[in-house]
């Protein structure tokens, strides 16, 4: 690149264009130094691809799914620039030394490469540079600690095994590089496509320009626009794919220790969830269910008779998950080992030995997840765990992990057919782990959707697992630290995930699991995970005071299953996360970013989540811009700052003015089906309102050839009416009537269902049951527990358009 003169160290730019071609679906641009294409995917999403001395080097993607559209786009050229329109942004390309500027259509700057750097090399690291815009924030990243606006600090990406990691530790286990920018009302995402080492810097140690750089590979990156930060997520979902219908049973409580062994330990715990009557649906076993810790074998004494033990759990109403970690044991006479030696399935040095690292086993070897074959091979093994009545898979240690956390470079891996290093294969290898144990789960299921759990991955990673979050530790710092993670995961296109509730490493005081359970019930993954040797930490564990929470919050995400599975629903549709950064909707409100208000967030579009330490007995939270209502007592709130009191036993949660919250009874379990009544709850607002309610079987694909029940509930409070459009979908509702419940609308209300008048009630509403013996503050007439304005009706749950006015 130009500037060239003594060393392959220095920074060397793109320099000037010394032509260009326009074909149908791209620009072509010639440099000096390289070759640059711009390639037009929609009107909103434009791939930058600059390949150093004009050489590519590796088309292929694992995140992109979507190639590019037929898009109509003009070129024109001055003498100075290449301008480029589409019917959503006009990008200008400066040709005395190419340069990337984007601008909406009436003139507006976006985002514009630095003028002096643009893009540039510096031995085989490829970096962007981007000009600071004034008061640009940065949101996203995936699974980055720190705070909600990243302006400021600098990141690496570079998956990597970190127990017990700081909550400023810094990378850890999984590498998604996507971001948005957001200035001046205007918003646009980048995604940096390359798989090496990357790094991302917003403006750290320099007051001059954000940069993404890359180890190995192109420049390579999509420019998205979007009007709003929702349309982002969507745009950057549409290129890398969305997560698939999760099985139902998958939201509801999992519970997980490392690890719950013999077979008798398992079959008690899920035996008291149920004695104890706490709602649960998943039991996992951790790595001791092993034989000397090899995958796909059970231990001959723990677990003498693992398919027994599985059909006793499902019986109880149970699911259970079991560990996958990558590491092959080295033995001979060990079924896979001697396949995968002989089929050369491992990751290999240059020489073809083998690849040894010590992980669990001791010394093993690894699968090669970047082969095809390979993932073919592991896929049919997870027929051995279906025989034996396993429901789920969690993979584990697969950044990939060994002990010493030092891979070596130069071991290879087949990248699908383009030959590579570990240098750009190890941030994809957790990622095509999930794949093929997704693909073997679809394969041995049938007709029954899968459900796998990962720890490392990529971008794309939505479309085989949920995630989590990793080897935290029981405090108060990684609670709240979890809970920004997982909103940061949900900006950056992985709506399901979840982090170790109660703490991995560490033991948990009772105050803190508490509140913790209470934000797990608002999580999209709720599972509880505790470490070996450490205090029992089941629900039960704690005393009585915080058993009885716990089975209060966990019975009310039960309860609102229809609410969170329609929001999953969504998430398939659009992207959406289910626990969602103030971020997406307030993107410029000030506010939302201070470090004291940057946990709080939505859970879909209804609950407002407040997080604070457990030693916390007040707190000051801020409520953005609508009306709101608190969803214990219904008091109502306007938008601002408020001190809240914040009892785990009453944790404040609120709900949004307007919003819509489909709810059942309560089960103990996803196989225990609820009464035929739905609860539908609307909330007096100013701003009208839609909420899409979709119910399916649960558990088989049959949705995907239309058999499922789906409407869009209408709120308009000008019209004051109520409407729940014609049921779209092959499957009839399992809700035979709907107990309609309006919170703070007149007691006088004049209720009609498609005209003919019904007869509305008023009178008290709690969600969740006293705990009166553990709360000396509670009476039954206390204003700041019972709601005293709710009107109700009963209504049938007909096929057909249903109206409501008052």
């Amino acid at each position: 690149m130009s500037e060239s003169k003594k060393s392959g160290f220095l920074s060397k730019s793109l320099g000037a264009c010394t032509g260009y071609k326009a074909t149908a679906d791209r620009i072509i641009l010639a440099t000096a130094e390289g070759k640059v294409e711009v390639i037009v995917y929609t009107p909103e999403i434009i791939r930058v691809r600059i390949c150093p001395k004009g050489i590519a080097v590796n088309e292929h993607s694992y995140a992109v799914i979507n190639q590019q559209q037929k898009v109509k786009f003009s070129v024109k050229e001055t003498a100075a620039n290449i301008k480029l329109q589409t019917s959503a942004v006009k990008l200008v390309i400066d040709k005395a030394a190419v340069r990337f500027s984007f601008y909406t259509l009436d003139g507006k700057l976006i985002n514009a490469d630095d003028k002096s750097f643009g893009s540039s090399v510096i031995g085989t690291e490829v970096t962007t540079y981007k000009a600071l815009q004034a008061d640009e924030r940065f949101i996203g990243l995936g699974e980055k600690t720190g705070n909600l606006d990243r302006k400021g600090t600098a990141h690496t990406n570079w998956n990597t095994d970190k127990f017990g990691y700081a909550v400023d530790a810094d990378p850890i286990y999984m590498s998604i590089p996507f971001y948005m920018g957001l200035h001046n009302q205007l918003c646009y995402g980048i995604f940096f496509d390359n798989t090496f080492k990357t790094k991302f810097n917003f403006g750290a140690s320099n007051n001059r320009f954000a940069s993404f750089s890359a180890e190995g590979g192109d420049m390579n990156y999509y420019f998205i626009y979007g009007k709003h930060v929702s349309g982002i997520i969507e745009n950057y979902t549409w290129l890398t794919g969305r997560m698939e219908m999760p099985p139902l049973w998958s939201l509801g409580l999992q519970q997980c220790r490392y690890s719950y062994y013999p077979d008798t330990e398992v079959l008690n715990v899920a035996r008291t969830f149920r004695e104890k009557k706490i709602p649960a649906d998943v039991i996992y076993l951790d790595i001791h269910y092993m034989d000397s810790y090899k995958v796909f074998t059970f231990h001959p004494e723990r677990f003498a008779d693992p398919l027994k033990m599985t059909n006793e759990l499902r019986a109880q109403g149970f699911k259970t998950i079991v560990i996958l970690d990558p590491g092959i044991k080295v033995e001979k006479g060990y079924k896979v080992y001697d396949e995968g030696v002989a089929k050369d399935y491992f990751v290999k040095y240059p020489n073809g030995e083998n690849y040894s690292g010590e992980v669990w086993p001791g010394w093993s070897h690894f699968p090669d997840f970047t082969n095809p074959e390979v993932r073919n091979w592991w896929a049919e093994k997870i027929k051995f765990y279906k025989d034996n009545g396993i429901d789920g898979y969690w993979n584990d240690m697969n950044e990939p992990a060994a002990w010493g956390q030092s891979p070596p470079d130069l071991i290879e891996f087949d990248y699908e057919g383009h030959k590579t290093s570990h240098k750009q294969a190890h941030n994809v290898y957790g990622m095509q782990m999930a794949r093929s144990t997704h693909m073997g789960a679809k394969q041995t299921q049938k007709d029954l959707r899968p459900f796998t759990l990962n720890r490392a991955g990529y971008s794309g990673i939505q479309r085989y697992t949920a995630s989590w979050t990793g080897d935290n530790i029981a405090s108060d710092e990684h609670m709240l630290c979890g809970v920004r993670l997982v909103n940061s995961l949900g900006l950056s296109g992985v709506a399901f995930a979840g982090y170790d509730v109660g703490g991995f490493a560490g033991e948990a005081a009772p105050g803190l699991f508490a509140k913790w359970i209470v934000l797990g019930a608002f999580s999209p993954l709720f599972r509880c995970h505790s470490m070996i040797n450490s205090k029992d930490a089941e629900p039960w564990a704690f005393g009585e005071e915080t058993e009885e929470i716990s089975r209060n919050y966990i019975g009310l995400r039960y309860r609102l299953l229809p609410y969170i599975y329609s929001t999953f629903f969504e998430s398939t549709q659009n992207g959406m996360p289910v626990a969602r950064s103030l971020a997406i909707q307030h993107a410029f409100d000030e506010k939302v970013y201070e470090p004291r208000y940057q946990n709080q967030y939505y859970f879909g579009q209804a609950f407002l989540v407040p997080p604070v330490e457990s030693c916390k007995e007040f707190a000051k939270i801020y409520l953005p811009e609508s009306n709101w209502y608190d969803l214990h007592s219904g008091k109502s709130f306007t938008s601002g700052e408020h001190i809240i009191e914040m009892r785990a036993e009453r944790f404040p949660l609120f709900v949004k003015g307007s919003s819509i919250i489909p709810m059942q009874s309560l089960v103990q379990s996803t196989v225990e089906q609820p009464d035929e009544v739905l609860e539908l709850h609307i909330y007096k607002g100013e701003e009208p309102n839609a909420f899409v309610y979709y119910e399916d079987d649960g558990t088989s694909n049959e949705h995907e050839k239309g058999v499922y029940f789906k409407r869009t509930i209408s709120y308009h409070p000008e019209q004051k009416t109520l409407t729940l459009s014609k049921k779209e979908g092959g499957a009839g509702s399992k809700f035979k009537t709907i107990k309609l419940y309006l919170h703070s609308f007149s007691k006088s209300l004049k209720l009609k269902v498609n005209n003919a008048p019904v007869k509305a009630f008023s009178g008290d509403y709690q969600f969740i049951a006293p705990v009166s013996s553990f709360d000396p503050f509670y009476t039954a007439s206390s204003e700041d527990m019972i709601e005293k304005n709710v009107a109700f009706t009963t209504i049938e749950n007909a096929h057909h358009e249903i109206k409501i006015t008052w």
